[in-house]
């Protein structure tokens, strides 16, 4: 399947991947000219109708998240039988096998894993979007180290590891990974995605989920009534905060989880300013220092604990004790805390306002500067690179990234970026003259010959380019533009109204920019009664506004009645019988002029229809029967 080439333009090299629903391929867009993975639909999936929905309207949801922690996607489309999502192709390897190649991860990489997770969750939620389906086969860590949700919003097929609800077509989870919530069939908000990440955590730690079993029912049930075994418990020397953010995260209640994952990740980075500065076993101490006495853990010199409490108690004087030799090593320890503290104020660990890093990419140096004098924040340019999604000048990267915590007063390194690497030319087709002008000019490139066009597009908008985006030329070289003059038909993208209601998708269309076509309607036993079931043009595809669009609506499932019609009433023993039904799907002809024998007495028809409507028999020309009917109920009156 190397050579296929999909919507022209995405060309398929390798298999990368092969899923319950999908296999992915890597691939390269010829238009962009740079490496993508295609995510193709299975077979067995493309004649479902109501899947296929489903596919699209999740797709479209997870393509509006843009997030440096979220697997992009491009887009989305089918062509013939092939239902496909264009996705950001990311070098690396999956959680999964990192974890069973490497697990028990180092607790520091648990917390930065979590944190770039918990990110991408964030942006998600904020857009209303929940995952679902939070698992280390879903989390793609680059080369680079950046962790990257997949799958978002995705149904997933059935497998031995999935529960499904009573409709068999909506996945609600991979059971080791799940909520008590969706194990129950309750109502999953962005405090499920939580838990999930609280398990996936559990696991970096230890090598293991905590709930396991033979079928995934039993999984289920454990997720509802079973506690989770401490990690520590399983793996020494873990911080006890650390824990504490996980148990926390897989409580078996929503409300005594996190609420949101913004909350988790100041947790995550409360523990990582102490342990960075002190270590995990001076941050071990800590926490064992926090609890009251009497409820205090007994720790071993590894720093692990059992879960036995010991009582305070008075103890007996002992002669020669070494009681000044203690007093030296308790001011000993205050000195260090005290050092420690300095060192903490003096990085801007403590002391100041604990507040949220501003986002500077894509700002210069100097407007990252004005953003960050109004949270007391400092800038510093720390290196340069080359960029394509920063032109020169601009800020690609930043440390701390935008949304950690970091006090005031503090400050942030940022990488400027000297633009596309030398010689790539910058996509400007959809700027304006002006863009398209500073945009070469950033790249170093001149602008060539301006040629003009009709097109729908705005006046002074670049429609096409030579050399094309992505192409290499030398630094300097021109490159020519071709501009709308904003005389042609304005086009517009086709919304997807199937599964809307009638009035719903008319509004739709109309909304668009289309007029409403010819409305038809069809019996369908996957959408319900009143419903859209099929358009006249694809969703998202181009088509010149005020256009028409058909559409069908669905009467609902067909559904047949017995009908006797007893011949006695003929006049002559040789005559023709005509059989009309009138139902929601309009008028129709089911016997039409057939010969007949009086002396034959009768017969029993089967008729089709939906809905409520009539059915009238004629004999020659003669009305001899016309009775109610309701074929949703199977009865005639």
């Amino acid at each position: 399947m190397s050579s296929k080439v999909i919507a022209g333009r995405y060309e398929l090299l390798q298999k990368i991947g092969d899923g319950g629903m999908a296999v992915v391929y890597k691939s390269r867009d010829r238009l962009l000219n740079r490496f993508i993975a295609v995510k193709i639909l299975k077979p067995e999936y493309s004649n479902d109708a109501k899947f296929i929905e489903n596919f699209k309207k999740e797709s479209h949801a997870a393509a509006s998240l843009s997030h440096p922690n979220i697997v992009n996607i491009y887009d989305v489309g089918k062509e013939g039988n092939i239902n496909y999502i264009v996705m950001e192709l990311v070098e690396g390897k999956p959680l999964s096998q990192i974890i069973q190649e490497d697990a028990p991860l180092d607790y520091r990489r648990v917390i930065e894993i979590s944190k770039q997770v918990a990110a991408g969750l964030g942006a998600a939620h904020k857009h209303g979007i929940i995952h679902r389906d939070v698992k280390p086969h879903n989390i793609l860590i680059s080369s680079d180290g950046i962790a990257k949700i997949a799958d978002f919003g995705i149904a997933k097929a059935v497998s031995t590891t999935t529960i499904v609800d009573g409709t068999n077509q909506q996945v609600m989870g991979s059971v080791h990974y799940f909520s008590p919530e969706q194990a129950r069939g309750a109502h999953v908000d962005a405090r499920s995605d939580i838990y999930s990440l609280g398990i996936v955590m559990y696991e970096m730690l230890t090598g293991e989920v905590p709930f396991d079993a033979d079928n995934p029912v039993s999984v289920a049930l454990m997720h509802i009534n079973n506690e989770i075994t401490p990690p520590s418990q399983l793996v020494a020397n873990i911080p006890p905060q650390l824990e504490k953010v996980v148990l926390k995260a897989t409580d078996k209640y929503q409300a005594n989880r996190y609420e949101t994952a913004e909350e988790m990740i100041e947790a995550l980075n409360d523990i990582e300013f102490v342990t960075r500065m002190v270590g995990a076993g001076a941050g071990a101490a800590a926490a064992a220092a926090a609890v009251p006495p009497q409820r205090r853990r007994v720790y071993d010199e590894d720093d692990d604990y059992d879960d036995d409490y010991e009582e305070e108690r008075p103890k007996k004087k002992k002669k020669n004790s070494g009681g000044g030799k203690k007093k030296w090593i308790i001011i000993g320890c205050a000195a260090a805390v005290v050092g420690v503290l300095g060192l903490l104020y003096a990085f801007g660990i403590i002391g100041g306002k604990l507040i949220t890093a501003p986002d500077l990419t894509g700002l210069t140096i100097e407007q990252a500067e004005a953003k960050c004098d109004k949270y007391d924040l400092k800038v510093e340019a720390s290196d340069y690179k080359y960029s394509d999604d920063y032109a020169i000048d601009e800020i690609c990267e930043q440390d701390p990234p935008a949304g950690d915590k970091i006090r005031q007063g503090r400050t942030i390194s940022v990488t400027i970026s000297k633009g596309g690497e030398e010689g790539t030319v910058p996509n400007l087709v959809g700027k304006s003259k002006d863009e398209a002008e500073k945009l070469l000019t950033k790249y170093g490139f001149k602008v060539g010959k301006e040629t003009y066009k009709t097109s729908g597009e705005d006046k002074d908008t670049v429609i096409e380019q030579t050399p094309g985006a992505g192409e290499e030329t030398k630094p300097g070289s021109e490159i020519d533009i071709v501009l709308s003059d904003g005389k042609g038909d304005k086009e517009a993208k086709v919304p997807d109204v199937t599964g809307l209601s009638q009035s719903a998708a008319e509004a739709a269309i109309k909304e668009a920019g289309f007029k409403v076509g010819t409305v038809s309607h069809a019996s369908s036993s996957n959408y319900s009664k009143g419903t859209v079931m099929a358009q006249q043009y694809p969703a998202d595809s181009t088509l010149t506004q005020n256009s028409t669009i058909d559409i069908t609506v669905s009467t609902g499932s067909s559904s047949s009645v017995s009908l006797y019609i007893d011949y006695s009433d003929a006049d002559q023993e040789v005559f023709y019988m005509t059989v009309t039904v009138s139902d929601d799907n309009g008028t129709r002809n089911v016997v039409s002029n057939a010969q007949r024998k009086k002396s034959d007495e009768g017969e029993t028809l089967k008729v089709k229809g939906t809905g409520t409507g009539t059915i009238t028999v004629i004999f020659d020309d003669n009305t001899v029967m016309k009775k109610s009917v309701d074929f949703d109920s199977g009865t005639i009156s």
